[in-house]
């Protein structure tokens, strides 16, 4: 669980919040439901009309990473690494077998099974890294979904102050209703800019965080496959993969 995550969320809420109260503007200046249509409702058609399908439904199945980040233990890959390499250089290539078998890791048993199956170091350093490329890109494209909701919601927020005070200039006639019109107004600026800088941005940049750290392991695997399938020394291989730990 990342608890920078939660804290931020929660600082986010009670700065606004509070905000408003310190301000004088009080909570109920925040509420407003035509805000919430122009700026929430719209912020996602203009992701939608930008992005395919598949890019959107992988954006909100990889949302939970900026709360649970996948698990990369990346110490421990290194020392089963290691222990594969001493198999190795004991039983062959061939006695890593069973260690496919186990292997959870989709790319990580792709890799092993390369090595086992007596792949050239070429040939498994150009098929890991294309899927590596490949993950890494759906990935960020996924991540940029979040992106795109930041620098809409902004614009839409003052989309929505101009219709406001447009409603607020057909009432010129009325002084008492200028007040509570022109607040109302720009209360979907707070909106788009709130969301845009407390939400939508940090959220994007929180998974493109987490989408390379996964890529910095997955290089490591790389490099550490082909150690083990050039029969480098143990010893050699864990000096080589504990650079990717700083």
């Amino acid at each position: 669980m990342d608890i920078l995550s939660i804290v931020g969320i929660v600082l986010a809420l009670v700065a606004v919040l509070v905000g408003a109260v310190l301000k004088g503007a009080g909570l109920h200046a925040l509420l407003s439901s035509a805000a919430f249509m122009i700026v929430v409702v719209g912020t996602f058609a203009a992701v939608l009309i930008q992005t395919p399908i598949k890019v959107f439904k992988h954006a909100f199945a990889i949302l939970p990473w900026v709360f649970r980040p996948p698990v990369l233990k990346a110490d421990e890959l290194i020392a089963r690494m290691v222990e594969w390499s001493h198999v190795a250089r004991k039983q062959g290539l061939l006695g890593l077998e069973p260690s496919v078998e186990e292997e959870r890791d989709e790319f990580l048993r792709k890799g092993l099974q390369l090595v086992v199956d007596g792949s050239e170091p070429e040939t498994i350093r150009s098929i890991l890294e294309v899927e590596l490329d490949t993950r890494e890109a759906a990935d960020n494209r996924a991540a940029k979904v979040f992106e795109g909701m930041g620098i809409y919601s902004p614009t839409l927020g003052i989309i929505g102050a101009v219709l406001g005070l447009m409603a607020v200039m057909q009432n010129l006639a009325d002084p008492s209703k200028l007040g509570h019109g022109i607040a109302a107004a720009f209360t979907a600026t707070v909106y788009g800019i709130g969301l845009a800088n407390l939400l939508f941005l940090p959220v994007a940049n929180k998974l493109k965080t987490v989408v390379a750290d996964q890529t910095h392991v997955r290089e490591m695997i790389i490099e550490g496959l082909i150690s083990i399938a050039q029969g480098e020394n143990p010893r050699n291989i864990e000096s080589k993969l504990s650079g990717y730990l700083h």
